[in-house]
Order: C-alpha cells, then sequence, then structure tokens
C-alpha cells in the first residue's frame, strides 16, 4: 500500500469510528475492512445494534453518487426489488452511505446460478418498470438544478461521446467502416418516437447478488451504475453479454422478454456491448497489450460467435 493509500484508509477509519458513535451513540465492536472497491473505501461493523457495512469516498463529488444510490434503491423497494436498506448517506467528515448489512451469500458462490438468474431476470424486469425522466446519469434523484433531461441522441452523443467511442473503434481496428456506419446508423435510430425512458441498474450480474441458503435473491448490490435509458436494451447488453446461451436464455426467461420484441431489440443491444468494450479497449491500448486486444479484435468481429453463420 502506498503512503497515499495508507493516509487516505487512516482518516477513513477514523471517519468511520466518528460516524458509527454519532450514529448509534457508542463505538463499534469490531471493524473490518473489506476487498478494495472500484471507487470506495469498504468497511463491515459490528455494534450492539447490529451489523452494517459504511463506504466511504475521500471525493467530496461522491456525495451525489451515494445520493443516487439511496433515491433509486427506495424506488426499487417500493417496487418490489430486495435491496440493501440504507440508513444514512452525508457529505462530513467525507461522503459517505451506511448500509444494513443483508444476510446471506454471494451468488457467484452459488451452484444454482440458473435459477438465481431466472429470478435476476424477473427483478431486472421490475428495476425497468420504474419510470424516469432524461436519459443520463442524472435524472430524477437530483435536485441541483443540473437535471435538465436529455433526448436520446443528446445522451448518446452528449454523455456517452458516440463520436469519440467509434473513433477509439477505428483506430485501433476493432472494426470496418461498414461496421462502425452500422453501429452508428442503429444507435442513432434506436428511441423510436414514442419511447420512453426507464431506470436501469446498469451491472445486473451475479456479483452484485446476495442469495439466501435455499438461493433465493435477497439484495440486489451496486447502484453505482444505474441509469435512466431505454429498458430493456441498455439493462440487458450489460446483464446478458458475459453469460452462456443457456444462462441468456434462463435471465430473459424471467424477464418475460418475447422473442419477436427481442429480435427487434437485439440490434440496439449488440451496438451497445460494442461501445461499452471502448474504456477497456483503451487501457489496453495505454498499457502495449497487443495479443490482448488482437483478442478483441476477434470477439468485435464475431469470431468467437458460435452460434449463427
Amino acid at each position: 500500500m502506498s503512503t497515499r493509500s495508507s493516509r487516505t484508509e487512516l482518516r477513513a477509519r477514523a471517519a468511520l469510528r466518528k460516524l458509527i458513535e454519532e450514529t448509534f451513540g457508542s463505538k463499534p465492536a469490531r471493524v473490518h475492512r473489506e476487498s478494495e472497491g472500484l471507487t470506495n473505501i469498504v468497511f463491515s461493523v459490528e455494534h450492539n445494534a447490529g451489523n452494517f457495512i459504511v463506504r466511504l469516498n475521500p471525493k467530496p463529488e461522491k456525495f451525489k453518487a451515494f445520493q443516487k444510490e439511496a433515491w433509486v434503491t427506495a424506488q426499487a423497494r417500493k417496487a418490489g426489488v430486495p435491496v440493501p436498506k440504507i440508513l444514512k448517506v452525508g457529505r462530513e467528515p467525507m461522503p459517505y452511505m451506511i448500509l444494513r448489512k443483508t444476510q446471506g451469500q454471494a451468488a457467484t458462490s452459488s451452484p444454482d446460478r440458473l435459477r438465481i438468474l431466472h429470478q435476476l431476470g424477473e427483478y431486472g424486469a421490475l428495476i425497468n418498470s420504474i419510470r424516469t425522466h432524461g436519459f443520463g446519469e442524472s435524472f430524477d434523484w437530483a435536485e441541483d438544478g443540473n437535471s435538465q433531461p436529455r433526448d436520446w441522441l443528446e445522451f448518446v452523443y452528449g454523455e456517452l461521446h458516440l463520436d469519440h467511442r467509434l473513433k477509439v473503434l477505428r483506430v485501433h481496428k476493432m472494426l470496418g467502416k461498414e461496421q462502425l456506419a452500422k453501429v452508428q446508423s442503429v444507435l442513432d435510430r434506436a428511441c423510436r418516437k414514442g419511447r420512453t425512458c426507464a431506470l436501469n441498474h446498469g451491472d445486473l450480474r451475479l456479483k452484485n447478488v446476495i442469495v439466501d441458503a435455499r438461493d433465493r435473491v435477497v439484495a440486489i448490490l451496486d447502484w453505482e451504475h444505474c441509469i435512466s435509458s431505454l429498458a430493456p436494451e441498455w439493462e440487458l447488453s450489460l446483464a446478458l453479454h458475459d453469460l452462456t446461451i443457456d444462462e441468456k436464455h434462463k435471465f430473459l426467461d424471467g424477464y418475460g422478454v418475447r422473442l419477436r420484441d427481442l429480435r427487434a431489440m437485439a440490434p440496439a443491444m449488440k451496438a451497445l456491448n460494442i461501445i461499452n468494450y471502448v474504456a477497456e479497449i483503451e487501457r489496453l491500448a495505454t498499457r502495449g497489450k497487443t495479443k490482448e486486444l488482437d483478442f478483441f479484435r476477434l470477439r468485435l468481429k464475431g469470431v468467437l460467435d458460435l452460434y449463427s453463420i
């Protein structure tokens, strides 16, 4: 651990103890640092008031992300989706979120993946039934006046930066000229007249699911990537991309997608999946990982698709 990281963790631990005492009136019995999160410093806390998860982040702007999670999980709970109970969100001494710890185990450790994925599809449909206003990461939850509703094309070019993503795919020869034009055309036309936006979890995968001893889903975690977008195209493009064919079938069966609708949505789902690989392609290119980039070229050109000719 670097000196800077060590200082940040010490600061987070001090903030944690202060928050627990202020919230519950006494010191925690035990504090355990969880494995490194993507963006947050995460602790599990044992206290006589119960067991809790505390997420902290030294960046002041992170407060808005915690605010968003609190809003969307409240809406999801109303819709019947099992989510962790968020007790408190605040700015000081650094942005934080206190949650009641969900009892259970990670779904990734369960042998009955298909049953869990069917449930996850059902909950995905409930999440996507929650109507939102405007496309993008800033929608109904925001109260600072910066959430002017965007239409689809404003979102695609202004927030997703589609032009830049297509350029990255072209520069690194991931797709040919005709394929790039098709991706752009599909996304330009994806939001047909009369389509509205909805809440999308944005990472609806087993790694974000807690199940009980009977493999029933008891909590869907990590709403940090939730977004207001087309549903289910956005949701499915992310939820399905690393599943086997049988697993995809179970998820879609749980979701209740009709086959004729799936055929109509497939081009947009594929286009969204492709452009969501751009960040990883840029990372590999920066590190000079030529072999990995060659593998991505094969993947994006359909060479690894074993189910169609």
